[in-house]
């Protein structure tokens, strides 16, 4: 399927019926000095998220510790964030450099397919370690049968085939649109609301399909990530020690925090009808597109004891290997 979406992309490429062979993104500002600003501020934000995320993947994969199915998910969200940001900031970063900001037709639009599928996939993620964590503290003595590797690997390919599946239904309903009048495009990266705003054509169907296809893939999740939570609160509420009762919350601490970061800032931009999308949404797009890929390391490492402790023999075995 991915195969057959990149030929037609290619085929839309060259044809006349999207009427543009290219877009230009010109960014957030076209004044010089502030985007030598921005491009040392974006290069500087995608070295931290790279090189956290990477630590992250690493020290999951090398700990023996961690092969556990919330780590093997945290692994896969720390993929999708890599993958997330490189999908949209090194393209950027060349644009801000070089001032060349023209961006083709059919980049503009794999550019698309992956933000909109891998938005989708850290989200479904994000359910699926919820569900984790519930097994974990509402059923923890049938936590290691519930949550066995093949059901982990399930639920994960499910993930993966939702968010292509997602991404497929946009990019091609996508190149159905016609662009027949400005081809600048005031943003960072090709986006969906952005490139709706463009079009000549009649885009109700794109806009009723995103409505219908949005409240599957982000509000069912969503709600049975909120459903996992009152049902963990009730668990730890039961829970007699107040020592118990810290330990238990502190291990789902972090992952609500990347909920409220990953929900908010999608909020601020999507739960708005497409008329009213304009330049001020382009703060709330950076945050999620770029802030919280690159904060999910800190919130994930920085109040977990294990995680620490792996990341801190993944560093200091690399360091001992080359004194040796």
């Amino acid at each position: 399927m991915l195969v057959l979406m990149f030929q037609t992309v290619e085929e839309m490429d060259g044809s006349n019926h999207s009427g543009v062979s290219e877009f230009l993104l010109l960014g957030i500002s076209d004044i010089p000095e502030q985007q030598q600003v921005l491009f040392w501020m974006f290069l500087s934000m995608y070295l931290v998220t790279v090189v956290g995320n990477v630590l992250i993947i690493l020290a999951i994969s090398f700990d023996p510790r961690l092969h556990t199915p919330m780590y093997f998910f945290l692994a896969n969200l720390s993929f999708t964030d890599l993958f997330f940001v490189t999908n949209t900031i090194p393209k950027m970063l060349v644009s801000l450099q070089s001032q060349n900001k023209a961006i083709s037709y059919a980049g503009c639009l794999t550019q698309l397919y992956f933000l909109v599928s891998l938005v989708a996939l850290d989200n479904l993620i994000l359910a699926t370690m919820a569900y984790d964590r519930y097994v974990a503290i509402c059923r923890p003595l049938h936590y290691t049968t519930v949550m066995s590797p093949g059901l982990c690997i399930l639920l994960l390919t499910l993930c993966w085939a939702l968010s292509i599946f997602y991404g497929l239904t946009h990019t091609l309903l996508m190149t159905r649109v016609t662009f027949c009048g400005s081809q600048k495009i005031h943003y960072i990266f090709c986006e969906m609301y952005v490139l709706l705003r463009l079009a000549c054509s009649n885009t109700q169907v794109n806009h009723t399909v995103l409505i219908a296809t949005g409240s599957f893939i982000f509000l069912a999740p969503l709600g049975f990530m909120i459903m996992s939570y009152v049902w963990i609160v009730k668990a730890i509420l039961r829970i007699p020690s107040a020592s118990s009762k810290y330990k238990a919350f502190s291990t789902c601490a972090s992952h609500l925090a990347v909920v409220s970061l990953f929900y908010g800032t999608l909020c601020m931009v999507y739960l708005q009808p497409l008329k009213t999308y304009s330049m001020k949404d382009s703060v709330a797009t950076v945050m999620y597109a770029v802030v919280t890929p690159m904060m999910n390391p800190f919130i994930y490492s920085l109040r977990n004891k294990d995680m620490l402790g792996a990341l801190g023999r993944l560093l200091l075995g690399k360091a001992f290997q080359r004194l040796t």
